[in-house]
């Protein structure tokens, strides 16, 4: 038995599943999770010595790839003046001005501990600003393990049923409304209907956690512009894609401005970081200047902030995002080449540095196309191209990342490996 087996043998008594966050299982793949020693750049190194180039880089985060030096300065200088203290310091206020120096539709942000914890405040924030308490999302589209968000949820919450977990009050998922991704019309229904009692409608711009599809023409102008004929506050959950796919996330690609906009990940350089922020008008609802309350003894941690301040600040100094789109296409191009020599059918989507493979020759627009796409074939495709010493993201509902870490050399071994692997399928 490999060391990567006995950890998770102890795992498995005593965290639940053995993990401490459900896709790190590898249920959509099978088989045992392995564990990981240490990482550095595009490749990670699990306890038992095998080398792995990494695409799926923290879940996003990593977008300089793994320890980079910039940010690990900054997290032993920062460490030197201690670890936190709950009283503001200015590395906070640096942070705000510089997450809304990048994001155009951000005029004031609060800084807190995740992305769940962003989409909640989010989506309170909005009931309080509109005093309505209805919300609509998107199947597929995860926002986190709110009680009134796991409906309809992608990610390792891939169920069908309302609620998605148990626990969760049927009365709260009564609030949500949920509609196909990219069905302008089903959206059109739901506000006909409940229109005056919506508060907001929350998505993933780029839904990222049932695989990764992108919205039809029109559809983010549509959501925009249906929420204020309605006066909804339209939200962008831009946790996965902002500071991602442009600097200014998905909005800035498509010029569009949510009311509010949830975002994390790569912000905290790799330590648990979250924020949410909007209209100067809305954000001040918040305590201590309004009555909707939100609080965190951790959040604007003055270590996660110096850390994601060097991450940005590294990637403005890099022209990072044109990098990126370099090494995304190169990637792109090898894939579908080795896909097509194959007789596969398949469907990849991507942009920028965020990716996504569908063993599907339809187009996929929403949660229910991603499900017709063949799992068992992606399963063989995990563990094959894991051989082959290529760590894929361990479900088909998931992302693939790039860095800037990563070289010409580890996109040309991983399209090599990839038209290995898919003859082989």
């Amino acid at each position: 038995m490999n060391r990567s087996s006995q950890l998770f043998k102890r795992a498995c008594q005593v965290i639940p599943g053995g993990v401490n966050s459900p896709v790190r299982a590898f249920r959509n793949v099978g088989g045992e999770p392995f564990f990981v020693q240490s990482a550095q750049g595009s490749h990670i190194t699990d306890v038992d010595g095998r080398e792995l180039i990494d695409y799926v880089g923290t879940w996003g985060p990593a977008i300089l790839g793994h320890a980079p030096q910039t940010v690990l300065q900054a997290v032993h200088q920062a460490i030197n003046h201690g670890l936190g203290f709950g009283i503001p310091t200015p590395a906070e206020v640096d942070m705000a001005e510089t997450i809304v120096s990048w994001v155009p539709s951000v005029q004031k942000v609060r800084m807190v501990n995740s992305g769940t914890e962003a989409t909640m405040s989010a989506i309170r924030l909005a009931r309080g600003y509109t005093h309505r308490s209805k919300i609509l999302k998107f199947e597929g589209c995860y926002h986190g393990h709110v009680d009134s968000l796991l409906v309809s949820a992608g990610s390792g919450a891939l169920t069908f049923g309302e609620p998605d977990s148990a626990g969760v009050p049927r009365e709260f998922a009564q609030l949500t409304l949920t509609v196909p991704y990219n069905d302008q019309e089903a959206v059109s229904q739901v506000f006909a209907q409940y229109g005056n009692d919506i508060a907001t409608v929350i998505v993933e711009p780029y839904p990222g956690n049932a695989g990764f599809y992108l919205p039809r023409n029109g559809f983010l102008e549509f959501l925009r512009s249906i929420t204020e004929q309605y006066d909804s506050l339209l939200i962008f959950d831009e946790v996965m894609t902002g500071f991602r796919v442009a600097p200014g996330g998905v909005q800035q690609i498509h010029g569009i401005s949510p009311d509010l906009t949830c975002m994390g990940k790569i912000i905290g350089g790799g330590l648990p970081v979250g924020a949410f922020g909007g209209r100067s008008d809305i954000m001040d609802c918040i305590s201590p200047l309004g009555p909707v309350y939100q609080a965190g003894t951790l959040s604007g941690n003055p270590v996660a902030m110096e850390a994601g301040l060097a991450q940005l600040h590294e990637l403005k100094r890099l022209d990072g995002y044109a990098r990126l789109e370099q090494l995304g296409a190169l990637l792109e191009e090898g894939m579908k080449q080795a896909m097509q020599s194959s007789g596969h059918s398949f469907t990849f989507y991507r942009s920028g540095s965020m990716f996504g493979l569908f063993f599907t020759e339809a187009p996929v627009y929403n949660l229910q196309d991603a499900l017709k796409a063949d799992k068992c074939l992606y399963k063989k495709y995990f563990w094959s191209m894991l051989e082959q010493g290529i760590y894929m993201a361990p479900s088909p509902f998931e992302t693939g990342f790039i860095s800037l870490a990563h070289t010409e050399e580890d996109i040309e071994a991983t399209c090599r490996a990839a038209e290995k692997v898919f003859k082989s399928l």
